[in-house]
């Protein structure tokens, strides 16, 4: 979790779940640096060290969207995947299809800005479904399209733990920003109303609220989604 001043994502891995030498996914990488120069990337891999988890074992980068605060750091994260050797073995970079002319516009305002360009393209996109991971299925993630935030907004939800990441979509007490390039209102409360039918165990947002981060629980989830209704619904 992201415990900065200022602005940042979420980072998630699930580790061992993808075959070869590079076996782990890892969900938002976030920023290198952001507004406030907090070196964003320093502390990820900082805390992926306290978890044992190497970068360069990073297979597969997903991102939910690509907001600079969630991607901008791909490219760094790539480049320490390179082996020893100098051979390529860097990490695959996905997204949802609906996102690819969100993110070429954001690449574009982002050149614009030295320090904060994003320098990476998708190895391929990803779309709506159950997607097994390693041959023996140990991890089947669902990604369910929620646009909103932006178009190609992704969640992923895990079945066999009831966990969902929910992206810029949906925090705790809170909503992702509509007005953003791409934000649509109708589309947010449409995309919450989708997930709100899940068995949901755990909400893993994008970005933590002064009320939290992880929502946990039955209970939690679903007061959490009342809340969201009663409060920002009349106003998207």
């Amino acid at each position: 979790l992201w415990h900065g001043r200022g602005n940042n994502a979420n980072t998630y891995v699930f580790a061992d779940v993808l075959r070869g030498d590079k076996p782990h996914i890892l969900i938002d990488p976030g920023q290198v640096t952001n507004e406030m120069n907090e070196r964003c990337f320093d502390q990820l891999l900082a805390n992926m060290k306290k978890d044992g988890l190497a970068p360069e074992d990073i297979g597969l980068i997903i991102n939910t969207h690509t907001h600079p605060d969630h991607c901008q750091a791909n490219k760094a994260l790539m480049e320490l995947g390179k082996a020893s050797d100098g051979k390529p073995r860097q990490a695959l970079i996905a997204f949802h299809e609906n996102e690819e002319e969100s993110f070429k516009a954001m690449k574009e305002y982002m050149s614009r800005m030295p320090g904060y360009e994003i320098n990476f393209e998708p190895n391929f996109f990803i779309r709506e479904g159950d997607i097994k991971f390693n041959a023996d299925g140990k991890l089947t993630l669902r990604v369910i399209h929620t646009p909103g935030h932006s178009p190609g907004s992704i969640s992923l939800y895990w079945p066999d733990k009831r966990v969902l990441i929910t992206g810029d979509l949906l925090f705790y007490g809170g909503v992702g920003r509509t007005d953003l390039p791409g934000g649509d209102g109708s589309l947010l409360k449409r995309s919450i109303e989708q997930l709100s039918e899940l068995d949901i165990e755990y909400i893993l947002p994008g970005h933590s609220t002064e009320l939290g981060s992880i929502i946990k629980g039955g209970d939690s989830v679903q007061k959490n989604f009342t809340a969201i209704r009663l409060t920002y619904f009349p106003m998207l």
